[in-house]
């Protein structure tokens, strides 16, 4: 958590991820990810995001998913009157942006086991030790994503399912000393976990692992926030290729094209964050302002780029839906931003999951 101002950075609330089926990803999560909370489902055009979408006012579906064992979530998100584009090239180790996404497991070669069983196209790679010194794999997702699944003892509500909700995220940059003073003082990860240059044996099957390269393992400190329980701990993994001329992962596409479009962060304090982010040279490229409205979750969003384009989201949720249909909803606008909602409340949401 970083505090400056009345403001604060709790925790990765979710990653996007465009997709050409938002309905078979999300089945996906629940079946392998055990995402099966839809904290929203929407349809509409993204009004505000015309300056990553081709200045047009892309009409989009979008599910955001969690798992309620701990950890963030997935926002599934697709065009519904444009085709997502792939990337032109195979993104490899180094190249700009959101090459991964860490989730959590209890014990990662049982979860490797079950994945490799699974008849779903999900690929487990080799078991490793981390550079964190946890036990860890690789695995593919939709449309030959990457995920990686990392060894947690943090864990927020029993566990029904092999992993757990996002726990980091693995991002290419071109210098990460040009990097840190966003993903240290305004997202908060301080604490250097691993910083080691070179070739890498458990990236070796990667594409792109088998170039010289500099990883940097970054992990914040625990505070609060709303969903911070919920949430938990993350760690940010910087990667930097050493001999070679990095690719954005994004370029001559749209957010909302094929991959992860952003990392998001849940936060209070909005204002002050924005004076946070213009100080260091970061201004908000996308503000809701007062608010969004999702149907059944409302809230103030912002973005950021860090120096190399990715794009940072931060939300400040003012309403969640636990039963809409009943008229059952969480208001956080009259509460503590930075005091942590009961574990019954964030339990309730059990009440929305998808039983497939």
């Amino acid at each position: 958590m970083s505090l400056v101002d009345e403001w604060g950075v709790s925790g990765i609330q979710q990653v996007g991820i465009g997709v050409a089926d938002v309905e078979g990803v999300f089945r996906w999560c629940r079946k392998t990810l055990g995402m099966d909370i839809p904290v929203f489902r929407d349809e509409g055009r993204a009004t505000l995001m015309t300056r990553y979408t081709g200045d047009v006012q892309q009409e989009r579906r979008a599910v955001l998913a969690v798992n309620l064992v701990g950890g963030g979530g997935l926002e599934i998100w697709q065009f519904t009157r444009r085709t997502p584009r792939e990337p032109s090239f195979t993104p490899r180790l180094g190249d700009l942006g959101v090459f991964m996404v860490r989730i959590k497991t209890n014990n990662a070669a049982a979860t490797r086991r079950w994945m490799a069983d699974k008849a779903d196209g999900t690929a487990p790679g080799p078991l490793h030790d981390g550079p964190g010194g946890e036990k860890h794999f690789f695995f593919t997702g939709p449309a030959g994503l990457h995920f990686e699944a990392v060894e947690s003892a943090d864990w927020f509500g029993r566990r029904r399912h092999p992993t757990g909700g996002v726990c980091g995220c693995m991002i290419g940059v071109s210098d990460i000393g040009r990097a840190l003073p966003l993903y240290s003082d305004i997202l908060g990860y301080r604490r250097v976990i691993s910083d080691a240059e070179g070739l890498f044996d458990d990236l070796r099957a990667l594409p792109g692992g088998d170039r010289k390269l500099r990883r940097m393992v970054l992990a914040c400190a625990e505070g609060g926030g709303a969903f911070s329980r919920l949430l938990g701990p993350s760690r940010i993994e910087l990667v930097q290729s050493i001999d070679r001329t990095p690719r954005r992962i994004y370029e001559g596409r749209y957010w909302g094209d094929l991959g992860f479009i952003h990392l998001c962060f849940d936060a209070w304090g909005m204002d002050g964050l924005k004076r946070a982010c213009e100080a260091r040279g970061m201004p908000f490229t996308v503000d809701s302002a007062d608010a969004f409205d999702m149907g059944e979750a409302a809230g103030r969003f912002a973005y950021i780029e860090d120096p190399d384009g990715t794009l940072i989201e931060f939300v400040q949720p003012y309403r969640i839906g636990i039963l809409p249909a009943l008229g059952w909803y969480l208001d956080l606008r009259n509460r503590d931003p930075g005091r942590p909602l009961p574990n019954l409340l964030l339990k309730a949401m059990a009440l929305k999951r998808i039983r497939s």
